[in-house]
């Protein structure tokens, strides 16, 4: 029967057209940006030097191996290496963006932030640096960071909904007071303390997001739980001597994930939103890492150069309106009141 309704659930999911190509083209771009190497990188995929090949983005070549004068690894943006690998019969296959989101543009005919161009397309932020590149690798950040934000949130949420809902009682009024208090802390207070004290990196904006993005699902599984633990089915377990941990993981918690796989999509774009808005504000991840947050700032900062906020608003709006078009018919296709 659960896999009877997990089908028809799926069969109207993809009924919703809007959602289902949502979903299509926000997992097309997701995946396409995992390989942001391959897109975007001032390294070349192939070299062709003098009868042999080479491959830079596996192993690191000094510049000696292609006719330089050192032995530190080879810039294949500098114009003689570029020279001595693309003429007569040596060849260099670059990817179709041939610039990473840290490398910096140093043979610019115009002061940075410059404007579009035929090398950079998106022109580039007030380091030289390529906005194409900072956005492919930022979309990648964004959406990996949201959804480790995301599974973490979700189990914790999951966890203490659970254990409140199921055994009630003190369990779920301790919990609610305890829900109470931790909610009324100051989050963005204390990520301003942590940042002062640690060094910024994006594993402990992931820790200090988690301790407080589980509250609002937990409110809905233990709504859940509650309303399910005295059903006759769970007392049929409970008759049979089946342990609590057993019931709550084969029995109840396959009931209440509705509002769970419903709200997932919501949850990764306010995570989105959440590392952007630190970003900005200068809380999130250190630089040079790519940032969405910090293309915005930089935007804010150069209010002339229209083409750094203009493209990192059109990335941020087309992600959240596809997250959340996806979030709709999700809420659609496991909404038991419709047919």
């Amino acid at each position: 029967m659960q896999l009877f309704a997990e089908n028809r659930s799926w069969h109207k999911f993809r009924r919703n057209r809007r959602g289902f190509w949502s979903l299509i083209l926000f997992s097309l771009l997701f995946i396409s940006s995992l390989g942001a190497e391959l897109l975007s990188n001032d390294v070349p995929l192939y070299v062709r030097y003098e009868g042999q090949s080479y491959f830079p983005m596996l192993c690191d070549y000094p510049e000696t191996t292609f006719g330089g004068d050192f032995e530190t690894p080879c810039d294949y943006r500098d114009p003689y290496i570029l020279d001595r690998i693309s003429t007569g019969t040596n060849m260099a296959i670059f990817p179709p963006n041939p610039h990473s989101y840290k490398s910096i543009n140093y043979q610019l005919s115009e002061p940075v932030p410059s404007p579009p161009t035929q090398d950079n397309i998106l022109g580039t932020d007030d380091r030289g640096r390529d906005v194409l590149a900072r956005l492919i690798y930022g979309f990648r950040l964004s959406v990996l960071f949201a959804l480790a934000l995301t599974i973490v949130g979700t189990h914790l949420g999951i966890l203490a909904g659970a254990i409140q809902g199921y055994f009630g009682g003190k369990t779920d009024l301790i919990g609610q007071r305890f829900i109470e208090i931790w909610s009324a802390m100051p989050e963005l207070y204390l990520l301003i303390i942590f940042a002062s004290i640690f060094k910024p990196s994006i594993w402990l904006l992931l820790i200090l997001l988690s301790m407080f993005g589980w509250m609002g699902l937990g409110d809905y599984v233990r709504a859940e739980f509650l309303k399910s633990r005295n059903l006759d089915y769970v007392r049929a377990a409970r008759a049979l001597g089946v342990g609590n941990i057993t019931i709550m993981r084969r029995h109840l918690l396959p009931n209440s994930m509705t509002p769970v796989i419903t709200f997932l999509p919501f949850r990764m774009s306010g995570a989105i939103i959440a590392l952007t808005s630190l970003d900005f504000l200068g809380l999130g991840v250190p630089p040079p890492s790519p940032s969405l947050g910090e293309l915005l700032a930089q935007g804010k900062a150069n209010i002339d150069a229209w083409w750094i906020s203009l493209t990192t608003f059109g990335v941020l709006v087309i992600t959240l309106v596809l997250l959340i078009f996806i979030g709709e018919a999700l809420r659609e296709a496991f909404d038991p009141r419709k047919n």
